[in-house]
C-alpha cells in the first residue's frame, strides 16, 4: 500500500487528489495539507511514501517544503512529486534542484497521475520529457551559472547522461546505442555516483547546467 500525504492549498483540487488516490487499491492518503508549513509537520509526523506537492501555497511554498523534507539537509529525504501548471514554470527547476523526484502538469488525467505516484514510489523519477526539455531550456540562463564534475565521467556515460536529458528510458537509450538495458542501468548507477547525485532528475538538470545539452 503506497501512504500518500496530499499538499494543496485549493479544497476542491486537494478533494479530487483524495478520491482519485483513494479508488487505486494500492494506495491510501493518509493526510493532507492546504499550505507549506503544515505539509512539512504533517510529512515528517506521518512519513508517508510519496508526498504530492502544490509549488504555490500560502506560509510556505512548495519549493521550500520540498528543500526542507528531501534538500541535501534532509537526514531522510522523502520522496515527492511536485504537481505544477504552466503559468508557474519558472519555479520547476528549483524544485528539481530542491530535491523532487519529478513532476506533473496539474491537468494531467487521473491515469497519469495514478501511475505517476506509482513510479515515485518504486524510487524512480518521474519526467514528462518534452515538458522538461522545454522549461529548463527556457530559464538556462540561470541553471548554467557554474560548472559542474562532468569531467569524471566517461565518455561513453556522458553519452548516457545526454540521452537521458534528452528523456529517453533505458530501453530507448539501449536501442540507441546498441547495447544491452543492464549495461545502460549499470552506466547510470555510475553516473549517479560518480557525480554523487540522486536520481535521473538530478541528471537532467546537471546535463543541463553543464552544457552537455545545448538548448
Amino acid at each position: 500500500m503506497i501512504r500518500m500525504l496530499i499538499c494543496e492549498d485549493q479544497a476542491l483540487v486537494r478533494a479530487g487528489y483524495v478520491t482519485i488516490f483513494n479508488a487505486q487499491p494500492d494506495m491510501a492518503v493518509v493526510g493532507e495539507a492546504a499550505d507549506g508549513e503544515e505539509a512539512v509537520a504533517k510529512a515528517r509526523e506521518l512519513r508517508p511514501d510519496v508526498v504530492v506537492m502544490d509549488i504555490r501555497m500560502p506560509r510556505l511554498d512548495g519549493i521550500e517544503a520540498t528543500r526542507q523534507l528531501a534538500g541535501p539537509a534532509a537526514s531522510d529525504p522523502m520522496k515527492i512529486l511536485v504537481v505544477t501548471t504552466f503559468n508557474v514554470d519558472q519555479y520547476v527547476y528549483e524544485a528539481l534542484k530542491a530535491g523532487a523526484s519529478g513532476f506533473l502538469l496539474k491537468d494531467a488525467p487521473p491515469p497519469e497521475l495514478v501511475d505517476g505516484v506509482r513510479t515515485v514510489a518504486r524510487g524512480e523519477s518521474l519526467l514528462s520529457p518534452a515538458v522538461t526539455r522545454a522549461l529548463i531550456g527556457r530559464f538556462a540562463d540561470r541553471i548554467r551559472p557554474a560548472a559542474e564534475p562532468v569531467t569524471a565521467l566517461t565518455a561513453r556515460e556522458r553519452e548516457v547522461a545526454v540521452l537521458i536529458a534528452e528523456g529517453l528510458s533505458n530501453a530507448e537509450i539501449a536501442e540507441r546505442l546498441v547495447i544491452g538495458a543492464e549495461t545502460v542501468k549499470t552506466y547510470v548507477s555510475r553516473i549517479l555516483t560518480k557525480l554523487d547525485l540522486r536520481d535521473r532528475v538530478q541528471i537532467v538538470v546537471l546535463a543541463y547546467r553543464s552544457g552537455l545539452v545545448s538548448v
